[in-house]
């Protein structure tokens, strides 16, 4: 079916762009022959009609998602014709230096997927066919860097496809507080990596706003809902900033905490003062963000937050909701 449709496509894009004049539906239904056979499966003229407009819209629309530009043009009967002309579809002349192609190797070996690992090596091979020169090896960088961003998340590649074709999910979430995970119904926008960890900004309909999910804590499978978003999707996703906020890295506050010595040594990298309590213990000042609550209680029994009373109040809160399951 797959080697059908292919063959489908071409046909008809060699078809619009080998006429002069723009072809109806009449005549791109019988100058194809897919298009014959599809007209023959309807048992009267209304479903074969049917099938036929169907097979010729998808197609139609798959092209133009490949870059082939359809124009559609009304003759003085009122008839609607296509045609692609051919200036309209010819990609300029790719010149690309030494330092040029070796960035484009660069990143086509970025991705360890398999999946995205086959997209970028054809995307290279296309290269070489416009005209990349054929001196250049792009997978030869020049320096001994070889990028990578690592994805073992199972869930990366569904939501990856889910923001491109703008779909909403649902996953099984189980945040950095709880003991168990509960559902989440997202309107997925963006994945980024950052710090070594993969990130999903989206539209959380059961919450009504924005949030950020990390992907290693999404447990069981990602599963499509419905079609189309009810919420508007920013120009500007700033997954980053979102993330580095919630992780308390946006901070005009500290906090005094006690912490178990040598325990806790990320905790230890931001602070801004230590001091030695004796007994086993010293005492940090931190700086205090949004969302220090839940990192802090990562952390277990090591730290006990002295102040301020807030955040030593929110880490307690969360402290008995994971004893209580």
């Amino acid at each position: 079916m797959a080697i059908a449709k292919a063959e489908r496509l071409m046909n008809l894009a060699l078809c619009l762009l080998g006429t002069r004049r723009p072809l109806s539906k009449r005549e791109l239904r019988d100058s194809i022959e897919a298009y014959v056979e599809a007209s023959r499966v309807g048992k009267d003229a209304a479903g074969s009609d049917d099938s036929f407009n169907r097979m010729f819209e998808r197609d139609k629309d798959d092209l133009r998602e490949l870059g082939m530009v359809i124009e559609t043009v009304e003759n003085l009967d009122g008839e609607v014709g296509y045609l692609a002309r051919r200036d309209s579809n010819r990609l300029p002349p790719i010149t690309l230096d030494a330092e040029e192609a070796a960035a484009l190797g660069l990143a086509a070996k970025v991705w360890q997927q398999v999946r995205l690992a086959g997209a970028a090596s054809g995307a290279l091979q296309k290269l070489r066919a416009a005209g990349l020169p054929e001196g250049v090896d792009p997978y030869e960088a020049h320096g001994a860097l070889e990028p990578r961003i690592p994805v073992h998340e199972a869930a990366f590649e569904p939501l990856m496809l889910a923001c491109r074709d703008r779909r909403p999910v649902v996953f099984d979430y189980r945040k950095a507080s709880a003991a168990r995970p509960e559902s989440r119904h997202v309107e997925p926008w963006a994945l980024e990596c950052w710090r070594g960890h993969w990130y999903l900004a989206g539209f959380d309909r059961d919450r009504g706003a924005e949030r950020v999910f990390r992907l290693s804590r999404i447990t069981g499978r990602v599963r499509s809902r419905g079609t189309g978003f009810t919420a508007p999707v920013p120009d500007v996703v700033t997954v980053r900033e979102t993330v580095a906020s919630w992780a308390g890295e946006i901070a005009n506050r500290s906090a005094l905490i006690r912490l178990r010595s040598g325990a806790g040594y990320p905790l230890r990298a931001k602070a801004v003062k230590v001091q030695e309590l004796g007994n086993g213990w010293d005492e940090l000042e931190i700086p205090y963000g949004h969302g220090l609550d839940a990192w802090l209680v990562e952390f277990g029994p090591d730290v006990v937050v002295l102040e301020p009373a807030e955040l030593r109040a929110d880490v307690v809160d969360r402290l008995r909701a994971v004893a209580k399951g």
